[in-house]
């Protein structure tokens, strides 16, 4: 019988592990969502959409389905379901990594402000600008609510909910987007902040880009640590190595 792996997902490296998987290495995937997206994209493999109902309900999850390993690709902000899933695949003795694509590293002529959360970049805004780029995600944008007399624009996938700043302006796209993208969007609405979380990836790297080359200051939100003694990878390459399965 095939190993079961199942890959905590939400990210085009899990994407592209469950493709791999399934198509060259001929493994059972069972990649799980948190459904916070209404159409998320094709994957590979076996697809289940939700919570887990916590550690315990992981756990049995993983006894249950006979899992052989499990790979947690899931965004570098997700701190929730990473803990759960480092405390489930201890105490059931299931190998476990975490796929985490390197963060971004400043160059020259970078202006970054460093931010230790969302609430740390809200307080950094109003020294900085009045127009605000905003893409930490729409789950986050109840610590901007506050800022009064500040314009944001939010660029989303899924429509955001209440709580948000009072002047929001909302765009519904979905990347990757490419510099000269990025610098339209920087100069039709006049933004002179950018605010972001360190998501690492090319994807969304294009308004750091935009960003330099037009002298703008970005807030970058560092990311969340990693629980005590999880095993990390930077790349699927590295996952198929932590799983015994060299490239085909």
């Amino acid at each position: 019988m095939s190993p079961h792996v199942l890959v905590l997902g939400g990210t085009a490296e899990a994407r592209e592990l469950a493709a791999s998987l399934v198509s060259r290495h001929g493994v059972r995937v069972t990649t799980s969502l948190a459904g916070r997206v209404s159409r998320p994209g094709v994957l590979e493999g076996e697809v289940r959409v939700g919570g887990f109902g916590g550690v315990e309900g992981l756990a049995d999850w993983l006894r249950v389905r006979r899992v052989d390993a499990l790979v947690d690709a899931t965004h570098p902000f997700a701190t929730g379901i990473t803990a759960n899933a480092a405390r489930a695949a201890v105490a059931t003795r299931v190998p476990a990594v975490v796929l985490r694509r390197p963060g971004w590293s400043a160059v020259p002529g970078d202006r970054w402000h460093d931010a230790a959360g969302l609430e740390d970049a809200a307080a950094l805004v109003p020294a900085l600008g009045r127009r605000i780029f905003l893409t930490t995600g729409r789950l986050g944008l109840a610590a901007f609510a506050g800022l009064a007399g500040i314009h944001f624009v939010v660029r989303s996938v899924e429509p955001p909910q209440p709580p948000m700043p009072p002047d929001t302006r909302v765009l519904s796209a979905r990347g990757p987007f490419t510099v000269e993208d990025e610098t339209a969007l920087l100069v039709e609405h006049r933004i002179d902040v950018l605010v972001t979380k360190d998501s690492g990836g090319a994807a969304t790297a294009a308004k750091l880009t935009a960003a330099r080359d037009r002298g703008l200051p970005v807030v970058m939100v560092r990311r969340p640590p990693l629980p005590d003694g999880v095993t990390t990878v930077p790349d699927v390459v590295g996952v198929l190595s932590f799983l015994g399965l060299g490239p085909r």
